[in-house]
């Protein structure tokens, strides 16, 4: 059997590992497009106190992908791999409001009983939240679960990048144009070359829907601008076991092992691939992290990374097969939530090339669905 992996981020490199891990001869291509998503991203690994919970099929995925990640973790390890940007730190989500501090607990309690890896949950006193994550003012709150872990994209993909090519994947550059035989889905043209496979899996992030127009199929799939700044602390703080901040907005914070703090991200709808840091979106970005976080400003600015997120209109991804297109397999579209979920859908992607029966349920994913708007909460 061989599958061609079609998008280098975090879902595509998963899905080629996987693969070859079972052995299968893999080829894993990509454009290496500026603004991937995986690139830009320092993910949270925490879906069981975000608001986006309320949302079964969003939630079922998210905590399935979440208790994953031990497995893969594991794996990795085994394989030689060190340092791959993961680290359980715990999280903290904060707020004044002293109601919406019950409503999370609870909505942690809740989660609690069929997600044991949300670890222990602790209410925290405003004046007290600040010795987890000094920089917050001391006037907030939190609920702390100790579960929660945070990601670096780009070392992560990497890390599975390498994976996959110790157990033989083959990795290339280049622009994949699918190849039909009749029907079917038959492998891609890259330049020159045709690779033929007996399934084609368009994990291409927000690039998805241009390469599948070229075979009819429209998906609803756009790029979402996301702007992140990173800040580096004077004086050799050590933030290595910080836990992620999780204000009740979109934004959050994270911290890494050299004195770094990971502030962000917009939501940029509507911007196309205009890859540019923008005197708004900092302003947005650094607004919001010093309104709940003062401490930061004295950080110095040493980097800032633009991303483009695959959302669709309901806010989950797309995935599966086309039933009228055979050989082609389908896997984009998680948005914000792509560092959480990208591992385990690049496995379920994995899966469904080989034509196995996936761990879950794939209905609500389905490319092809007809989209119903839901109302977006973070």
């Amino acid at each position: 059997m061989k599958v061609v992996v079609v998008g280098g981020g975090i879902v595509g490199v998963s899905a080629a590992y996987h693969l070859a891990r079972q052995g299968v001869e893999v080829v894993l291509v990509d454009r290496e497009d500026q603004g991937q998503a995986t690139a830009a991203g320092a993910g949270i690994v925490s879906p069981w106190i975000s608001h986006r919970s309320k949302d079964p099929d969003w939630y079922r995925l998210a905590r399935d992908s979440a208790r994953y990640y031990h497995s893969l973790v594991s794996q990795l390890r085994e394989g030689g791999e060190v340092d791959f940007g993961f680290r359980q730190v715990g999280a903290l989500a904060i707020s004044r409001d002293s109601d919406e501090l019950d409503e999370m607990e609870a909505r942690a309690y809740r989660h609690q009983t069929e997600a044991q890896e949300i670890g222990e949950i602790t209410r925290i006193a405003p004046g007290e939240v600040h010795r987890y994550f000094p920089p917050l003012r001391k006037d907030v709150g939190a609920v702390h679960i100790t579960g929660a872990a945070r990601v670096d994209g780009s070392s992560l993909r990497e890390a599975l990048k390498r994976a996959a090519q110790r157990h033989g994947a083959h990795v290339q550059q280049g622009d994949a144009q699918p190849e039909m035989t009749g029907s079917r889905v038959t492998g891609i043209r890259v330049q020159d070359e045709k690779i033929e496979a007996d399934a084609v899996v368009a994990a291409s992030g927000a690039w998805t829907a241009q390469m599948l127009d070229r075979l009819g199929v429209a998906v609803p799939v756009a790029p979402q601008r996301g702007q992140i700044v990173h800040l580096q602390l004077p004086g050799n703080v050590d933030t290595a076991r910080w836990p992620v901040v999780m204000p009740t907005g979109s934004h959050y914070m994270l911290a890494f092992d050299d004195s770094r703090v990971v502030i962000g991200a917009t939501r940029e709808d509507d911007t196309g691939f205009d890859y540019r840091r923008t005197a708004g979106g900092m302003a947005e970005v650094l607004n919001e992290a010093l309104s709940v976080a003062p401490g930061l400003a004295d950080g110095t600015i040493f980097e800032t990374r633009v991303g483009f997120r695959p959302v669709t209109p309901d806010h989950l991804p797309l995935l599966g097969t086309v039933p009228q297109l055979p050989g082609l397999v389908i896997a984009t579209g998680l948005g914000p939530s792509g560092l959480t979920m990208g591992p385990y859908v690049g496995l379920l992607a994995a899966s469904l090339s080989l034509r196995e029966s996936p761990a879950l349920d794939l209905k609500a994913y389905d490319p092809l669905r007809q989209i119903e708007m839901k109302a977006e909460s973070h």
